[in-house]
């Protein structure tokens, strides 16, 4: 179920990343270098990324073990977390008493543009969601930031009648606009900063950067359109 306020997630485990957290330097990790002067640090390395979804995963295995699920993957950012999220819940599948066979379904949602979030929002891929009428659903989404996208996406899958819905989110961002919505499952709750990397774009760039990391201001320049 989603849940509205956190004062209703006390068994939601989230890693909370502070605000005045300075990231790592980028002089510790291997980076595409044509991204060189982009970004300003790492704020969570690949291999971190990986432990927390092996942890999500196990998380949703004890949820959700035994039921048939719909995953609904947002693209494009969360793509990767969506691949690696299921790839480590088929393993525990192959290998516990729990099974959870999953079909997978992609949409699209837009309503960023440059580093803002617009009220324009386009979800494309969503048309036609009959199929989830009575089935167990769970969404995938890369990042989410004020929650107000979520909550449209939500009222969208909601109208095709599933039987139950989770949600899970690699990022939670802490934003003063925030509708104070937070995933069922979430990987980490960051500050409110321009993240990119693990297929989280910034206009279309970044997606080739394993660690998540903050752009610099001279990136946002640079690919500004």
């Amino acid at each position: 179920m989603w849940f509205l306020g956190r004062q209703e997630v006390c068994s939601v485990s989230l890693e909370f990343i502070r605000d005045d957290w300075p990231g790592y330097s980028l002089d510790l990790f291997s980076y595409p270098t044509h991204y060189s002067g982009d970004l300003d640090c790492v704020i969570i390395p690949h291999g971190v990324i990986m432990d927390r979804t092996e942890r999500l995963s196990r998380n949703i295995m004890d949820d959700l073990g035994d039921h048939d699920i719909v995953v609904l993957c947002v693209l494009k950012g969360g793509y990767q977390f969506c691949a690696d999220l299921v790839d480590r819940i088929k393993v525990l599948s192959c290998n516990s008493n729990h099974t959870i066979p999953m079909r997978v379904h992609f949409i699209r949602l837009k309503s960023y543009l440059n580093d803002q979030s617009t009220e324009d929002l386009h979800i494309l891929g969503a048309e036609d969601l009959s199929f989830l009428a009575g089935k167990n659903v769970l969404i995938v989404e890369g990042i989410v930031g004020t929650g107000k996208t979520m909550k449209t996406l939500l009222k969208h899958v909601e109208a095709f009648k599933p039987k139950m819905i989770k949600v899970a989110g690699l990022l939670v961002k802490r934003d003063q606009n925030s509708s104070a919505c937070v995933p069922d499952y979430v990987g980490f709750e960051i500050p409110n900063r321009f993240v990119v990397g693990y297929a989280l774009d910034y206009n279309e760039y970044f997606r080739d950067l394993n660690h998540i990391c903050v752009i610099s201001e001279s990136g946002k320049k640079k690919y500004k359109i």
